[in-house]
């Protein structure tokens, strides 16, 4: 007999398709994870943007007889500003009343707290 010997077929190797595959994972991996993340943001109740209500700053707004229109956008900023400056104020004249080994901040916590501060310059007499 003869020795025929086939022809050797080359049989293709794949080169990469592991990093490929991992690539793929890692992607859909991330999607799971970015729908996970957006299920439980949805369940989750959503945070109030302010705590004051708009209603009452735009009432505090018109009652200012050289103010003829206020957009809602200035609204939310003058409530935005508001909650601010009292957050602000607020945690300058609790240290004061902590300093006095009171957890209650009293007016002349706030007093204090005006006095202290230069960016509270402009309220100096008003409590008065």
């Amino acid at each position: 007999m003869e020795d025929a010997e086939s022809p050797a077929v080359p049989v293709p190797v794949p080169v990469g398709d592991d990093d490929q595959d991992q690539d793929q994972d890692q992607d859909q991996e991330s999607r799971q994870s970015a729908q996970l993340d957006a299920e439980a943001e949805a369940e989750r109740p959503q945070q109030k943007l302010l705590r004051l209500p708009l209603s009452r700053i735009k009432g505090l707004i018109k009652a200012d007889p050289e103010v003829t229109l206020a957009s809602q956008e200035a609204v939310f900023a003058i409530g935005k500003a508001t909650e601010l400056f009292v957050e602000v104020i607020a945690k300058d004249a609790y240290t004061f009343a902590l300093q006095a080994k009171r957890k209650t901040i009293q007016r002349k916590d706030l007093d204090n707290a005006i006095d202290a501060a230069d960016e509270f310059a402009f309220l100096e007499g008003t409590l008065e």
